[in-house]
């Protein structure tokens, strides 16, 4: 079994407002430094296939059809090996 965490985030370029919030709201909490933020989405997901190679293609997929919008996100993911 396999667990994937799959990592969401706009593209470079493409305007993130809720980022850009989170980046105003830090600031004005006394956190200086910052220069950017970007907001993303995590999912985590448990595959039962058995073969990492096979999970890895299966997860690769269901980023490119549905957990992932090719226009304006990118995507990227690790497996673990899960009992």
């Amino acid at each position: 079994m396999w667990q994937a965490q799959v990592v969401i985030t706009l593209k470079q370029g493409i305007l993130d407002p809720q980022g850009d919030t989170v980046r105003s709201a830090l600031t004005s909490l006394g956190f200086d430094g910052l220069a950017d933020c970007r907001v993303g989405k995590v999912i985590l997901l448990r595959l039962t296939e058995s073969d990492r190679a096979k999970a890895a293609a299966q997860v690769e997929e269901m980023c490119r059809r549905l957990l992932a919008n090719p226009v304006i996100e990118d995507f990227r993911f690790d497996l673990e090996e899960r009992p």
